[in-house]
C-alpha cells in the first residue's frame, strides 16, 4: 500500500533588526525604528529564503521595515501581509521602563510579578504565557490558510519564542531559555497528510536563531 503523501508549510521566521534606540528599555509593543545598516546579514538572509513565499510581519514598523531591508538587499520587493497577533509581548505602563525604574515606582508590583514572571502580567499587559496563547492561535491559523507554502514572518523575540513553544510543546518557563537574536533566521516545518493524515500533522525545527552569515 502506497502511504499518502505529506504535506509541508514551511516558516521562516526573522527576528527584527536592532531597534533604533537605547539598549535596555522594554519596549514591547512601542512602535520604535530599527537599524537596518548590516548589508551582509540582510543580503545574507535574502540569499536563503525562498523566492515564492508568503510574507507576514507584526503591525509594528520594526518588522516591516526590516522586511523591506531584506527584500532590497536581495533585489526584489515584498509586502508583507500585516499580522498583528505575531506582535511582541504588550508590557503596559512598563513599556518603555527599565526593570531598575520599576523596582523604584512601584517595587509593590515588581515583587508580584517575579513570583511567576511568565505567569503574571506587567500592569496593563499581557504575561508571556499569554503571547504563547496569542502566537500559538496566529500560527495554527495561518498554517492552515497558507498549507503547503512557505512563510516567511518577520516578528520579535517574544512571538518566535512562542512558535517554538507550540512546535517543542514548550510551557511559558522553558520557552523563555530560548535565545533568539536579532536578525537571526528559525525554521519550524508543519507536516500533515502522510502516515499523519488525520492527527492533524506534527512540527519538525530545521533551525534554531541561525546567524544570518550561516543562514
Amino acid at each position: 500500500m502506497t502511504e499518502p503523501a505529506s504535506l509541508v508549510t514551511r516558516w521562516w521566521w526573522i527576528r527584527h533588526a536592532p531597534i533604533d534606540g537605547e539598549v535596555g528599555p522594554l519596549y514591547g509593543q512601542m512602535d520604535v525604528g530599527c537599524v537596518t545598516d548590516d548589508e551582509v546579514a540582510l543580503r545574507a538572509l535574502a540569499a536563503a529564503l525562498p523566492r515564492d513565499a508568503v510574507w507576514l510581519s507584526s503591525h509594528l514598523r520594526r518588522t516591516r521595515d526590516t522586511a523591506a531591508a531584506i527584500a532590497q538587499a536581495g533585489g526584489f520587493s515584498v509586502e508583507p501581509a500585516v499580522e498583528p497577533d505575531l506582535a511582541e509581548q504588550h508590557f503596559g505602563a512598563w513599556q518603555g521602563r527599565r526593570w531598575s525604574d520599576m523596582g523604584a515606582d512601584d517595587p509593590a508590583a515588581q515583587q508580584v510579578f517575579w513570583r511567576n514572571p511568565t505567569g503574571n502580567a506587567p500592569p496593563g499587559g499581557e504575561s508571556f504565557a499569554q503571547v504563547l496563547d496569542r502566537v500559538g492561535v496566529a500560527v495554527s491559523r495561518l498554517t492552515q490558510a497558507h498549507a503547503g507554502r512557505d512563510i516567511v514572518a518577520v516578528a520579535h523575540g517574544g512571538s518566535i519564542r512562542a512558535a517554538l513553544a507550540q512546535a517543542l510543546e514548550l510551557d511559558a518557563p522553558r520557552a523563555m531559555a530560548l535565545v533568539v537574536d536579532n536578525l537571526s533566521l528559525t525554521r519550524i516545518d508543519h507536516v500533515a497528510g502522510g502516515l499523519l493524515r488525520g492527527r492533524g500533522g506534527a512540527w519538525r525545527i530545521g533551525g534554531v536563531n541561525v546567524p544570518p552569515r550561516s543562514a
